[in-house]
């Protein structure tokens, strides 16, 4: 989902500016409280997307000029009243909302990608928002930066699609591509089974150096942003990338040993972005 990848790096937030946090956790509750519409409780799919078209009712209203903004739905003012502050005070563009809610829609209609593009279109509006929107806190959405950016938040969720294969199984879900799946002769019947086969395994290391070269063309950004934002985003680069470690270390075995990161792993990913 559009934010599942920080969830990988707690820590990171805390190295925000402190005049950033209230906006960060404004946009955090506007895409985690969509994205439990889409993919939590036992709701229907129509009611779901009945819920998100409220959402998008509401992002409609707070787009508007203030003369001529319609009361809001008061059960979701929790949400849309700070974010509609926020996005004043920070002069933030709208259409990274929009595109967040259009994938967070895709998530209770689709449930398989046939390729690489398409996957990378859901990317585009799942993950890569959240990283525009950073940029555009920090003053620095230039094209060269939102370029970058873009490859890092799409590579961050494909680590998580990686990591989490078992997960999303589960929910009926299948991220990686079907023309992949195929082409290595992996079967969902695999997935379900959970076979580490050596068709398997060539398919994990396919997808897992891809997205590894995916995070590193972005990783220029990083070093071009100053001080604690900068070291943020070299951990956050860091962390996929060990994570993709972690899943080569495993064999490929991501169906009984999910990567995390622990302790240790954090020290490494430190030492790595300070150097």
């Amino acid at each position: 989902m559009a934010v599942d990848h920080y969830e990988n790096f707690p820590v990171a937030s805390l190295l925000l500016p402190r005049h950033l946090r209230q906006a960060v956790r404004d946009i955090y509750r506007y895409a985690r409280s969509a994205d439990d519409i889409a993919d939590e409780g036992n709701a229907s799919p129509d009611e779901r997307l009945r819920a998100l078209h409220a959402y998008r009712a509401e992002l409609h209203r707070i787009g508007a000029e203030p003369a001529i903004r319609a009361p809001g739905e008061p059960a979701l003012a929790p949400v849309f009243d700070p974010l509609a502050r926020t996005l004043v005070r920070h002069q933030l563009p709208i259409t990274p909302f929009f595109d967040l809610l259009s994938a967070f829609e895709q998530d209770v209609t689709t449930t398989r990608y046939p390729d690489y593009p398409t996957l990378l279109d859901y990317c585009s509006r799942s993950a890569n928002p959240v990283g525009r929107l950073m940029l555009h806190l920090y003053g620095a959405a230039d094209d060269t930066n939102v370029r970058d950016a873009d490859a890092i938040c799409t590579g961050l969720q494909l680590v998580n699609f990686w990591q989490d294969v078992r997960v999303d199984w589960r929910k009926a879900r299948v991220y990686i591509p079907q023309d992949d799946l195929a082409r290595f002769g992996v079967s969902e019947e695999d997935l379900a089974a959970c076979r580490l086969t050596p068709a398997w395994r060539a398919l994990m290391a396919f997808q897992v150096e891809r997205t590894r070269a995916l995070l590193n063309s972005g990783a220029a950004l990083p070093r071009r942003l100053p001080g604690r934002i900068g070291l943020e985003l070299r951990l956050v680069v860091q962390g996929g990338l060990r994570i993709l470690q972690r899943i080569e270390h495993a064999n490929y075995d991501v169906f009984m040993n999910r990567p995390e990161l622990g302790a240790k792993d954090w020290a490494l990913m430190l030492w790595r972005s300070l150097t």
